[in-house]
This record gives C-alpha cells, sequence and structure tokens, in this order.
C-alpha cells in the first residue's frame, strides 16, 4: 500500500504516531484525527516539526471513501481542516506503526487490541485516555522544551497504562462515543463537541501547551 502524504514515516526514532479508530473510518475518526491536527497547529504551529503525526483507520473501513459530508460540516465548525481525507480499513501495519491508539467505543479497542502487536499497553477509547491523562501530574512529565514532544508524548502514554487498572470509568458508557453515520448534522455536532473537548486536555498534556483562547 502506498503510503498517502504526511505517512509512511514510522520507524523513526524522533516520531509519534497517533492512530485514531472507529468502525468505517468516515464519521468519527475522520473527525477525531482532523480535530486532533488542528489542535496540535494551535499548540505547536506545525505538529510535524515536533515529530507528531495524526492519522485514523476503521476496523470496517471504507477504503478510499470521502468522509461523511455531516463530518465536513462539523469540522468546519470548529475551523478544522478536511482536505485529502481518504478512508482507511484497519491494517496490522497500522497497529505496529503507532505509538498511540484511541479508539471510539470499547469494542474498538478490543479489535485493535485482538490483532497483537503488543497494542495493549498503547490502546485506548478517546475517553478512557482523557479521564486517565487528567489523573497524570504534568510536572512528571518530561518538559517538551526540553526533551521534545516526542518523548513527552510516550511517557504520557506509559503513564496514563499504568494508571488503566486503578482509575475505572464510572459508568459502563462513560468511555464510548456513539456512531452519527446517518444521523442529522444536530448530532454529528454534540459527537463533534463531544470528541473535542475530549481531545482538548489530551492534546494539552501531550504538548505541555494549553490551548490558545
Amino acid at each position: 500500500m502506498t503510503a498517502p502524504e504526511g505517512r509512511g514515516i514510522a520507524g523513526q526514532a524522533d516520531t509519534f504516531r497517533i492512530l485514531h479508530v472507529s468502525t468505517g473510518n468516515v464519521c468519527r475518526s475522520p473527525i477525531t484525527e482532523r480535530l486532533t491536527r488542528h489542535a496540535l497547529v494551535d499548540r505547536l504551529g506545525d505538529p510535524l516539526s515536533g515529530g507528531l503525526i495524526v492519522e485514523s483507520a476503521g476496523t470496517w473501513g471504507h477504503e478510499g471513501a470521502p468522509m461523511e459530508a455531516n463530518a465536513e460540516i462539523v469540522l468546519a465548525d470548529f475551523g478544522a481542516d478536511t482536505t485529502g481525507f481518504v478512508g482507511r480499513e484497519l491494517l496490522d501495519e497500522h497497529v505496529i506503526r503507532a505509538d498511540l491508539v484511541l479508539t471510539a467505543t470499547r469494542d474498538h479497542r478490543a479489535q485493535v487490541i485482538s490483532m497483537g502487536h503488543s497494542a495493549g499497553l498503547r490502546t485506548f477509547t478517546l475517553k478512557e485516555f482523557t479521564r486517565l491523562v487528567r489523573a497524570i501530574d504534568p510536572a512528571t512529565l518530561p518538559d517538551a522544551r526540553d526533551e521534545g514532544v516526542v518523548e513527552r508524548a510516550r511517557a504520557l502514554v506509559r503513564a496514563a497504562a499504568a494508571l488503566r487498572g486503578w482509575l475505572l470509568a464510572p459508568t459502563a458508557d462513560a468511555d464510548e462515543v456513539y456512531d452519527p453515520y446517518g444521523a442529522p448534522i444536530t448530532f454529528f455536532r454534540s459527537i463533534g463537541d463531544e470528541i473535542n473537548q475530549a481531545l482538548d486536555p489530551v492534546v494539552t498534556a501531550l504538548t505541555g501547551v494549553p490551548a490558545a483562547h
């Protein structure tokens, strides 16, 4: 498979690859991918210059498909870039290359982990990772200005994995982002807001830079 632009440089010690996973890779994971990129640009200017790469795929991914029109509308609401998106089916190579996998639901998380590749310690649902990140003292992480964003991001994933068994979800549904596929734009927008709120503390923790308001 030919790597799209911005991908295909995995395996380098100075990169950190974030993979967002949903079902079709046309609604939730494209929104999450592009909102993550948008937030990283807000913090860092150019995420690639810091070594951060953000992509997405679907467990039943519509290979080559565009994102849903309502997903594009939601991203436009946030001022995020929608251009050049192409849907992908989740492959072993995506999991192997990823330093952090964030899924829409617990089922997606289980599917990623079942693929092997020692994915368990770096695969979380988005909301699970948000909950864990909120419990991590930023002062215990490497300073991105001194050691780089990549080292800070790796330390964050290790810290979150160590906390997972101690900080459980308050309810069975707390870690789920529900599928808006086929729903009206109002539901898409509510899912977009949900994803954006979950991402904000994650991106702040990854970069050490709060959002510019």
